[in-house]
């Protein structure tokens, strides 16, 4: 089967939407149109927030068996990198993305969602790494992201038992920010971009850049970080009017597009 994935745009948010009936799996096909897409998300100036989405039943169920059972070892190498590449495209998007997780997301599919900034779920959605069932690790970051965002302790739980979370469970240990339901989860996540892209464009970027820098190093390099881009957004024209708005208007009001 083809693999399909678009990227829309309307009011400066694009819908990374993933369309490979009939659960997205994740094919080599596929894993590279994912990153094609976030790079263009990345550059694309009329692109202000993105909502990864993969429908209406299913976010991703996975990594496809099928193809990933016929490579050898060789062939797996070019693959993992291929996906971590991908995956990693999304991370690094400059700007706030959401996934927006419905039915399944399990293996590969989990991966991505973990790309997310925040993760906005289903009532009815299943999320795990079951990898470790195929007699695998996750290998699209699951090792690391996971236990980035729910600590190493829940990551192992999840990992070494391949077990799926519902929810509601999800939600608990941290691994999703907000349940909402089923048929309001695109629509939610929708709202949240759509509300940051109306901010200000280089200081979100920068913020991003701080969190997820920050995590990955020690206190004074994290520190340096954020001293760096705290300094650097007084030569911007949205921190001037930002504050201009603030000391005109009160607080909240400025209008940074």
């Amino acid at each position: 089967m083809t693999a399909a994935a678009t990227l829309d745009v309307a009011d400066g948010v694009g819908t990374l939407r993933l369309d490979r009936p009939p659960m997205n799996a994740l094919d080599v096909a596929l894993q590279d149109l994912i990153r094609d897409l976030a790079d263009e998300a990345a550059r694309r100036d009329d692109v202000r927030a993105v909502v990864v989405y993969g429908g209406e039943k299913v976010f991703a169920a996975g990594a496809d068996i099928k193809e990933m059972q016929a490579m050898d070892h060789a062939a797996m190498v070019a693959r993992a990198r291929g996906l971590q590449d991908a995956f990693t495209a999304v991370a690094r998007i400059p700007k706030p993305v959401v996934a927006a997780v419905t039915g399944y997301a399990l293996g590969g599919g989990c991966e991505l969602a973990l790309c997310a900034d925040i993760r906005i779920a289903g009532e009815s959605a299943k999320l795990g790494q079951p990898e470790i069932l195929l007699g695998l690790i996750p290998g699209a970051g699951g090792t690391q992201r996971l236990a980035r965002l729910v600590g190493p302790g829940r990551a192992k739980d999840l990992i070494f038992t391949g077990r799926m979370v519902k929810a509601a469970e999800a939600l608990e240990i941290g691994l999703v920010e907000k349940v909402v339901p089923d048929a309001e989860v695109y629509e939610q996540a929708h709202a949240w971009a759509a509300r940051l892209a109306q901010g200000p464009a280089i200081a979100l970027r920068a913020a991003k850049e701080c969190v997820d820098g920050g995590i990955e190093t020690d206190l004074d390099t994290g520190l340096a970080l954020e001293r760096s881009w705290f300094a650097g957004l007084f030569a911007t024209e949205d921190r001037e009017t930002g504050m201009r708005s603030f000391v005109e208007q009160g607080p909240g009001k400025a209008k940074f597009r």
